[in-house]
């Protein structure tokens, strides 16, 4: 930690109490209730204030997190009204800086107490919980963070790239599987997102499928051979390597051609921008098999609304280009000869424009989203695994092996 913090040292932080703030009393009684700013959100703001206030005199590598707190909550406030915190230094001793905290609306103080922080090493704490996470069961949410490679990207066995200038034209290439995802497309796919992280002046990713189909979803004979603990790894991975395209600076255009199902729907979901020929089909028929989508769902249902994530989940049917297009998949919809064209026209557009803008509207379209990390993926897949272990499953698996209508 930096020289600097004192004694008196003191920070303020405002903020305006939203929905995410309150807590709703005697809602289930017979009067209107009241709405509140919660308890946990005014402690919340109260160690932020702290928490900004050491911020500036930590060194490279160093954080600081909350290890005690006692707080007295004095007084409501409700929703819509700004709220401030006052976090002072009042001891210090090594690596500890305790606080005196208070919070206060326009008419009272409505907190008041103390407030501990410990200056830490991230990395040390981060490797700490990452062997907790390892003996936790169900699965943990972990940040999704990508390491950058700087250096050449190896042959891989499922994913061909070509790199033509500004631009990655990658290619699923498992055509006698229809480009299932399976765990070595896993495994290639998180060594190509390293590689683009550590190439920004790569601006363009082109997303297609070898031979006939784009994607048609994860690979259903093999989940079918692994154990359930396997199933749940691979779920969280691909859920994280899809989500980390967010975060990338190359924008992501998807080609798309015949089948594009399930996984795939949900990789070419992934993608900033979607061109499809007429001919393509789209569907998560997942339900058919006897499980739920594993990933993924939160986003979908941030293309097409709840309505149409609902249709396509609860059926399992699968739609036309035209009613994607409609549904808010599709950004364009063309005749097949026209697909490879249509991509090529969509690339050289992107790249006639600023490099930083497009990053930025990027980044603040899917921070739109929501600020809190997203996490629907642990939802998702838990309800995956659970599924996967029933009888229906079971029969689901074997159905598709011997190509022929499940008994359920």
């Amino acid at each position: 930690m930096k020289d600097g913090v004192h004694p008196g040292l003191t920070a303020k932080l405002s903020w305006q109490v939203g929905p995410q703030h309150v807590i709703h009393l005697g809602a289930e009684g017979p009067g209107p209730g009241a709405v509140v700013f919660a308890t946990p959100s005014m402690i919340n703001l109260m160690e932020h204030a702290a928490l900004n206030l050491l911020q500036p005199y930590l060194e490279p590598g160093e954080a600081s997190v909350g290890v005690k707190v006692n707080i007295e909550h004095l007084a409501a406030t409700p929703i819509g009204v700004a709220v401030s915190a006052e976090a002072r230094v009042i001891h210090i001793e090594g690596r500890l800086v305790d606080f005196e905290v208070t919070a206060s609306d326009a008419a009272d103080v409505i907190g008041k107490g103390t407030h501990q922080r410990a200056v830490i090493r991230a990395a040390k704490f981060a490797e700490r919980l990452k062997e907790k996470v390892s003996k936790l069961p169900g699965g943990s949410m972990t940040p999704v963070t990508i390491e950058a490679h700087m250096g050449d990207l190896p042959a891989l066995p499922t994913l061909q790239v070509d790199v033509d200038g500004a631009v990655a034209n990658i290619t699923l290439n498992r055509p006698a599987k229809n480009n299932a995802v399976n765990q070595q497309m896993t495994a290639d796919w998180e060594v190509v997102n390293s590689w683009l992280a550590g190439h920004p002046a790569l601006r363009v990713v082109t997303v297609t499928g070898a031979g006939n189909a784009f994607c048609s979803g994860d690979d259903v004979p093999e989940v079918g051979s692994m154990s359930l603990d396997a199933a749940r790894e691979l779920s969280f991975r691909q859920a994280r390597m899809y989500l980390a395209w967010e975060q990338l600076p190359q924008v992501f255009v998807a080609g798309i051609q015949g089948y594009c199902l399930g996984g795939g729907l949900v990789l070419a979901n992934a993608c900033d921008l979607r061109i499809a020929d007429i001919s393509s089909r789209f569907g998560m028929p997942e339900i058919l098999l006897g499980w739920p989508p594993g990933y993924g769902v939160a986003q979908l249902t941030a293309s097409v609304g709840k309505s149409r994530a609902m249709e396509l989940c609860l059926l399992g049917q699968q739609i036309t280009a035209r009613q994607a297009l409609e549904w808010g998949l599709l950004h364009e919809v063309v005749p097949p000869q026209r697909l490879a064209g249509a991509v090529a026209d969509c690339v050289k557009r992107l790249l006639a424009l600023p490099k930083d803008a497009l990053t930025e509207v990027k980044r603040l379209v899917h921070l739109d989203e929501g600020m809190t990390p997203k996490v629907a993926y642990l939802a998702d897949t838990a309800a995956y695994i659970r599924s996967l272990a029933l009888p229906a499953a079971q029969e689901g698996i074997a159905a598709f092996r011997e190509k022929r209508p499940p008994r359920y």
